[in-house]
């Protein structure tokens, strides 16, 4: 069954190839992007790709562009808009962690509330936080963006428990590191304000551990799971992909009981 979808943030990446599948699938897909040039760049995709999309700018954390939410009807939400940014706890510029909180936690959870008002108000209706396997997992130098991911994480699990009611479904979907440029250029980031001679975390470690990005998956893989899960009437709470990703998920939550400090 066709179905309408709201996906934030599809001027790029894994959202960009999902509205695109979606809209193959025959479903009604409402794209917003983050910036204008987004916009010609996605309806050309689109057009490509012999497809329709409804795309316009829709900054998350600009109050004007929220407000075309209101305008639209839809039977999904997919809260999938943020940004990533990489660099040790101990030291990130406090300016880059809370612009991180701005744009992942608070205006997507803004995004939710509209959402969720929506759906309440008709008795059903279901929102998906595009979270990440960085929202169970900790990673060194990746923290800042972990942090958002924990917090989407705890977000979706209690909206599950307290929109049940109202007939409303509450999921998370979690990708693991795929090759869409969006990891490397969070990794890229913290050279930006690091400066060794200023600064205690080792240079070497955080080049060390940017090496982990030499080896990601194919996009394609996660486009084409989200494009199955998505539209569907039900499906697990939390969708973990690839499997490789949700057995290191399931691992970490399990070594956290028994680690000792």
């Amino acid at each position: 069954m066709s179905k309408t979808i709201f996906i934030t943030g599809a001027g790029s990446g894994l959202a960009k190839g999902a509205a695109l599948g979606l809209a193959k699938e025959g479903h009604r897909v409402i794209a917003p992007v983050e910036i204008a040039p987004q916009v010609t760049e996605l309806r050309e995709a689109a057009k490509a790709e012999g497809v329709e999309l409804e795309v316009f700018k829709m900054d998350i954390t600009n109050p004007q562009d929220l407000a075309q939410m209101l305008d639209y009807d839809f039977d999904i939400f997919v809260a999938n808009a943020a940004i990533n940014e990489g660099g040790p706890l101990g030291e990130v510029p406090m300016a880059n962690f809370r612009k991180l909180f701005e744009v992942n936690v608070f205006s997507t959870l803004e995004t939710a509330q509209i959402a969720a008002q929506k759906f309440v108000a008709k008795g059903k209706g279901k929102i998906i936080f595009m979270s990440s396997m960085a929202g169970i997992m900790a990673t060194p130098y990746v923290g800042p963006y972990t942090a958002t991911k924990h917090t989407i994480e705890a977000i979706a699990q209690t909206m599950q428990k307290e929109l049940k009611e109202f007939g409303v479904q509450v999921a998370t979907i979690n990708p693991g590191a795929y090759d869409t440029g969006f990891n490397d250029r969070s990794a890229e980031a913290k050279w930006k304000w690091y400066d060794e001679d200023l600064h205690f975390t080792k240079k070497a470690d955080m080049e060390e551990a940017d090496k982990a990005l030499e080896d990601q998956y194919d996009p394609a893989d996660m486009i084409a799971k989200m494009v199955e899960i998505i539209p569907q009437d039900s499906h697990k709470f939390r969708t973990a992909y690839p499997p490789e990703t949700e057995k290191q998920m399931k691992e970490e939550e399990a070594q956290r009981w028994e680690m000792d400090i």
